[in-house]
């Protein structure tokens, strides 16, 4: 029997592809301990293994900070993420000490999980929930002007955050070393090969395992009306605009809507509903998607992923090609 210290950063994109490694990891007879958070607890616990609460350690956030994470700033992220390592330093050295894990699991962009492997000298084996990334593949991301600036006014704030880190016996080169994948790592990507940019520039410390969903749903798309799913993931969600114009193109064509929205969005925002259209803070995402004819999407890895394992979109109407303005695959 293995010990194994799974790590993650409190985002749903980043937990859902972790959690079939460890119900699998528990099957087989390893013990399996979860750094989580409580928003996760349910999840974790459903797939046996233990979970262990670092709701403690997140520093309340200034609405500048909290308005910065929610347009997803780099700058912000990995802020919030050296802060998280400092403040979980000496809860994690006596956890290492008792639990003595023979190995770490970390999502990708986890700082305090990959930190406290190197630390303290454990395997460790990345978890990237989304393409791996290196200098080549990157090129793929078409930042807007906005996240330029943010990327190149940030880094001075994040280079000396980063040097508050040495006093605790963690040592970064720089940023980029802990946001980029390297080829020394074991990692373990959630897509094909053939879906991963510059695929032939990772080692072979990759293995490419295409989604993976924990969930026994299975397609069926014997409807009798097409049922169109809209989701806008979890952390851009708030966009009742968006949900608006789709209910307005929706509400006459012989179609049924699910709308997950998200618990930021107001649902009363959304006016009154036609009787085709529902839509809910929160679904099985799943479930939806295997009864689902097609997805509009924010096209998050774990939403591509699951759409394609769901076989979805299963098909797509012309008059709905004609009145959806905003579609993305």
């Amino acid at each position: 029997m293995k010990r194994i210290a799974f790590f993650c950063i409190p985002a749903h994109g980043h937990h859902n592809p972790m959690l079939p490694v460890a119900a699998e990891l528990v099957r087989r007879g390893d013990a399996v301990r979860f750094y989580s958070f409580r928003e996760f607890e349910e999840k974790i616990r459903a797939t046996g293994a233990e979970f262990v609460s670092c709701d403690a350690f997140l520093s309340p956030l200034t609405e500048k900070e909290e308005a910065a994470l929610k347009r997803v700033s780099t700058t912000e992220m990995a802020i919030q993420d050296i802060r998280g390592t400092l403040a979980m330093d000496g809860f994690l050295a006596e956890e290492f000490a008792s639990f003595r894990p023979d190995a770490v699991y970390t999502d990708a962009v986890c700082f305090w999980g990959k930190l406290n492997a190197w630390k303290h000298r454990v395997p460790l084996v990345t978890s990237t929930s989304t393409f791996a990334f290196n200098r080549l593949s990157s090129k793929y991301m078409k930042n807007s002007p906005r996240e330029i600036a943010d990327l190149v006014l940030g880094l001075p704030r994040v280079s000396a955050a980063l040097k508050t880190l040495e006093p605790y016996g963690y040592h970064v080169k720089n940023v980029f070393s802990l946001v980029q994948n390297d080829n020394e790592t074991d990692t373990v990507v959630y897509a094909s090969r053939r879906f991963q940019p510059y695929v032939e520039s990772f080692s072979g410390h990759y293995i490419f395992v295409g989604p993976s969903v924990f969930s026994k749903a299975e397609p069926r798309k014997n409807r009798e009306r097409p049922l169109v799913y809209i989701s806008l993931g979890t952390v851009i969600s708030d966009r009742p605009d968006f949900y608006a114009k789709c209910v307005e193109a929706l509400r006459e064509l012989p179609v049924e809507v699910v709308i997950s929205c998200g618990r930021a969005t107001d649902l009363s925002r959304l006016d009154t509903l036609p009787g085709n259209v529902k839509a809910f803070p929160y679904v099985d995402q799943l479930d939806v998607l295997s009864r689902a004819s097609v997805f509009l999407t924010h096209c998050g890895m774990n939403s591509v992923s699951e759409g394609l394992y769901m076989a979805t979109p299963h098909h797509l109407t012309v008059p709905l090609i004609r009145r959806i303005v905003v579609l993305r695959f």
